[in-house]
């Protein structure tokens, strides 16, 4: 048994010694300024944090990035850091997270301006044209409002006081004269979380996301990474008039993905498809022959549809509306938005329709519309009966010739 133990103990040192060997003769690290690159803290000091890059090559950072106001340090020796490659100091390879507000990164903003590295800036206050931004400490930059976020917020006073980081697109005058872009960084972050969605997004999935427009054809949605429109037609189950009513700016929700188009980057995502489906219990709510109350929303050439409930709608067809009388259009007898009877004459579950047609008092009723008073009249006079009637007279008339 401790012949085993002693095999067994013998192989783990070989193992760990070949990978010691292995990694001693890996090349050291080369980098270009800018260059982003993973390290594993190995020690940390009052000033600095000394870093191990593998193949011998070792670097350090300013202790001052990765500490709070209290100066406590929220990172331990092994934990690794995602850094840029700022400089070569005396054979020394300095990094940073990125260009704090300490004062000790002062140094380091013109090489933050031609490495591209993203600086940390505090926003001060609102000025002619954008923000006033501290950097650094003391120095003071300037981002105009096109280069604050992704996007148009009518409420830019609510960046003030805000820490958020920036590129420096400009650096002049040794620093007097600093212009700085949000947009910039945020947009580069976005274009990485993009590629990697563009790995595992796929249609039929549940993702949740940000409303960001909302317009009258349908509504922005920012699933980090991505945007993409859920189409007025997919808001809810019932038709939509007003999206506003439904869903807002800022408001996070939870969406199908229904179309991924990448080469022309186009994503549909769909909101009533995470709602319950009305249709699903239409077959214990509605059966042929019974009346129900319905309300007029749509007239086509061809007849109304009638809502009985959001998302389940009927259709009256225009044959079913004239009792036995031809009309022009289904506007002659029903009003958008009027509230009717009705009763159901054929039920199709499967296709998700359903023929309706007018209660029979209803028909009667509308059988004296506005238009057959008119007639009625003109028929009168036309007979000189010296009388035009009552409207009692006119509907028991009507009444008549109904029942022969």
């Amino acid at each position: 048994m401790l012949e085993k133990n002693t095999k067994s103990n013998e192989k783990e040192e070989e193992g760990s010694f070949s990978e010691l060997l292995a990694e001693s003769y890996k090349a050291p690290v080369k980098l270009k300024q800018g260059d982003k690159t993973a390290a594993i803290i190995f020690k940390i000091t009052d000033e600095w944090v000394f870093l191990d890059l593998g193949g011998k090559s070792e670097g350090c950072l300013a202790r001052s990035e990765l500490t709070d106001e209290n100066n406590d340090i929220a990172v331990s020796e092994g934990d690794s850091l995602e850094v840029f490659f700022l400089s070569e100091t005396n054979s020394e390879m300095i990094f940073t997270t990125k260009v704090g507000k300490g004062s000790a990164d002062k140094s380091h903003l013109e090489d933050a301006y031609r490495n591209r590295i993203p600086v940390e800036g505090s926003v001060e206050k609102e000025i002619k044209g954008g923000f006033s931004v501290k950097l650094a400490g003391a120095v003071c930059g300037f981002c105009p409002y096109s280069q604050m976020g992704l996007r148009r917020v009518d409420d830019t006073g609510k960046y003030a006081g805000m820490l958020l980081p920036f590129l420096i697109t400009e650096y002049g005058e040794r620093g007097r004269n600093i212009v700085l872009s949000n947009r910039e960084v945020l947009a580069a972050e976005q274009k990485v979380k993009k590629e990697a969605l563009k790995e595992t997004l796929k249609e039929g999935m549940t993702v949740t996301g940000t409303v960001t427009s909302v317009r009258d054809f349908g509504a922005f949605v920012d699933i980090d990474g991505a945007e993409g429109l859920v189409p007025i037609s997919e808001i809810g189950w019932g038709r939509v008039e007003n999206i506003n009513e439904y869903i807002s700016v800022g408001q996070q929700v939870e969406v199908e993905v229904i179309k991924v188009d990448w080469e022309n980057d186009r994503l549909s995502f769909s909101l009533k498809a995470k709602q319950p489906d009305p249709w699903e219990g239409a077959v214990m709510k509605y059966s042929e022959g019974s009346l129900y109350q319905g309300k007029v929303t749509r007239l086509v050439k061809f007849g109304a549809f009638i809502t009985l409930e959001p998302g389940i709608d009927g259709l009256i067809h225009i044959s079913r509306l004239g009792t036995g009388k031809k009309i022009n259009s289904a506007g002659d007898i029903l009003k958008a938005g009027q509230e009717i009877t009705v009763k159901i004459e054929k039920i199709e579950l499967d296709k998700k329709q359903i023929s309706l047609i007018l209660d029979t008092v209803e028909v009667q009723e509308e059988a004296v519309s506005d238009h057959e008073y008119r007639k009625h009249v003109l028929e009168t006079k036309d007979n000189k009966t010296g009388s035009f009637g009552t409207f009692g007279d006119i509907f028991k008339s009507k009444l008549d010739k109904m029942k022969k």
